[in-house]
C-alpha cells in the first residue's frame, strides 16, 4: 500500500467513522474507486478501528474516567451516583447485540460488501433518518437514558453490521426515537462504539496474527495517526453541530452518494 493511499483510506476513516454517513460504505466505495487491494488490509483495518477508538477514548477520557470511578465506588459499596452508574449499565448491554449479530452474521453479509450494495442501503438509510426526524419534530424528546433504553439503542447499532448502513446513524437515530435528545443519543452512540471497535479491531488483529502475514507498518502507523487525528476533529465537530442542527444534511448527503455510486456503477 503506498503511502498516499494510506492517508487517504485514514481520512476516509476518520471523517466518516463517526459522522451518520457510514465508514464501511465509505472505504468500500473508495477502495473500489482507487482499486486498492492489498495484502496488508487486515491489519490496515484492525489499526484503523484502534486509532478511531483512541480518539475516542482520548475525546470523552474525563467521562470514562467518571465511569470507571463510579463502577469502582459500586464494588466498594460507596455512595454512587446512579446516573453514571445507568449510562455504565446502559453501555454494558448495549453492546451485546452488535456482538453476538456480528459473531453469527459477518462473515455472511461480508460476502454483500461492493459499492452497489452500499448506495442502495445508503438511500434507505436516508429515509430511515427522515423518519426519525420527522417523529422527532412530532414529538420532542421527553425520556432520559435508560438501561432499557441502551439495549434498544444497542440493536439499532447491530443494523449497522449492513454495508452503508452508519453505525452512528442507527444509534443516533434510534436513541430520537426512544426519546433521548439528539445530543444525549449522539453522545451515546461515541461512548457506545468504544467496546464494539476495540472488539471489531481486536478480532482482526487476532486473525492477523493467525494469518502469519508480513506486515509494512509505514503505511498503517501513517493511515492510523491520519485516522485517528481525523476522527478527534470530527467528534468535537459533530457534539457541536448537533446541538443546534439537525441530521438533515446528512441526509441529502446520503441521498445524493447513493444516487451517484448507483449511476456511476452501472454506467461504468
Amino acid at each position: 500500500m503506498e503511502l498516499v493511499d494510506a492517508i487517504i483510506l485514514g481520512l476516509v476513516q476518520g471523517i466518516t467513522e463517526f459522522l451518520p454517513i457510514s465508514s464501511t460504505g465509505h472505504l468500500v466505495i473508495v477502495r473500489e474507486w482507487m482499486q486498492v487491494s492489498d495484502v496488508n488490509a487486515l491489519a490496515f483495518d484492525a489499526m484503523l478501528h484502534f486509532g478511531t477508538t483512541l480518539a475516542i477514548v482520548i475525546y470523552f477520557w474525563s467521562d470514562i474516567w467518571v465511569l470507571i470511578q463510579a463502577v469502582l465506588r459500586k464494588l466498594g459499596r460507596l455512595p454512587v451516583n446512579e446516573k453514571d452508574l445507568t449510562l455504565f449499565y446502559a453501555l454494558v448491554v448495549g453492546t451485546i447485540p452488535a456482538v453476538i449479530f456480528g459473531l453469527l452474521l459477518e462473515s455472511y453479509i461480508s460476502q454483500f460488501e461492493t459499492a452497489v450494495v452500499v448506495a442502495v442501503v445508503l438511500f434507505f438509510a436516508s429515509l430511515f433518518f427522515i423518519f426519525a426526524e420527522w417523529r422527532y419534530y412530532l414529538k420532542p424528546p421527553q425520556g432520559t437514558l435508560t438501561i432499557k433504553r441502551g439495549l434498544q439503542v444497542g440493536f439499532f447499532q447491530a443494523l449497522a453490521l449492513i454495508p452503508g448502513l452508519s453505525r452512528s446513524g442507527t444509534t443516533i437515530a434510534g436513541g430520537m426515537l426512544l426519546g433521548m435528545t439528539r445530543y444525549e443519543a449522539s453522545r451515546f452512540s461515541f461512548l457506545l462504539a468504544i467496546p464494539i471497535t476495540i472488539a471489531v479491531g481486536s478480532k482482526k488483529l487476532l486473525e492477523l496474527i493467525g494469518s502469519h502475514q508480513e506486515v509494512e507498518w509505514l503505511p498503517i502507523w501513517v493511515g492510523v495517526t491520519t485516522a485517528t487525528i481525523t476522527a478527534f476533529l470530527v467528534i468535537h465537530f459533530f457534539l457541536a453541530f448537533i446541538r443546534r442542527y439537525t441530521l438533515w444534511p446528512f441526509i441529502w448527503y446520503g441521498i445524493i452518494l447513493s444516487g451517484f455510486v448507483f449511476y456511476a456503477t452501472l454506467v461504468g
